[in-house]
């Protein structure tokens, strides 16, 4: 193999090496200008066939500026084309960026009303959770004083329990004294009725006595004379 012919696939290599590096660097975002609608055409002049219809502010990816007033470009959806190259720039258009500024305002606020949304509920939960409290703490306290009531209604039994217990012995006390007096009154009757037979055993006695004993003396009296 010749030294020139080893020149020229050094030289053929650099160019394809070149073309290479010059198409990487140039794969870059690119938009379409303000306020255009500009066709992406098979080929680079304005008579060829039109594959797109471009709106300002639209992306592509550019391929190759081919320095004829012409970039090759690629769409978002993969459609390669030529575009003209005075019409792209590195930097989305205003237009585009004013849309893009509206639609994030348009998106906080729509965020912001959701907050405020979320913020009337949180307040509304609060609303109800300072209800809850209260009546929890009003429950409480009738809780309380029912157990005070309870504590004492207990009481209260229990005093009427030993009062009722005080009651019944009171009770059986007074049936055993009255027994006890019946008892007595009996017994003072039949001491009674014992000495009432006894004295009128002795009247009898004594009535029966009294005669003879005056018989007798007067028949002694007699005997004197």
């Amino acid at each position: 193999m010749s030294a020139s012919r080893i020149l020229v696939k050094i030289l053929v290599y650099a160019l394809i090496l070149s073309a290479i590096v010059i198409n990487t660097a140039q794969a870059k975002t690119v938009y379409v200008t303000d306020d255009l609608e500009l066709t992406l055409r098979v080929a680079e002049n304005e008579r060829s066939k039109i594959l797109r219809m471009l709106r300002s502010g639209t992306p592509l990816t550019l391929i190759e500026d081919r320095g004829n007033g012409y970039s090759y470009v690629k769409t978002s959806n993969g459609v390669e084309g030529f575009f003209l190259t005075r019409f792209l720039k590195t930097t989305p258009p205003n237009s585009h960026l004013l849309e893009q500024a509206n639609k994030k305002i348009d998106q906080l606020q729509n965020e912001n009303v959701g907050l405020k949304s979320e913020l009337t509920s949180l307040q509304e939960t609060f609303k109800s959770s300072e209800t809850l409290m209260a009546e929890r703490n009003q429950l409480m306290m009738e809780l309380a004083e029912i157990k005070q009531i309870s504590s004492s209604a207990i009481d209260i039994k229990n005093q009427r329990d030993q009062f009722q217990e005080r009651v019944v012995s009171a009770e059986r006390e007074l049936q055993q004294i009255k027994r006890e007096n019946q008892a007595l009154r009996d017994s003072a009757h039949q001491d009674w009725f014992l000495y009432g037979g006894i004295l009128a055993l002795g009247g009898v006695l004594l009535g029966f006595l009294l005669p003879k004993l005056s018989l007798g003396r007067r028949t002694s009296s007699w005997d004197t004379f």
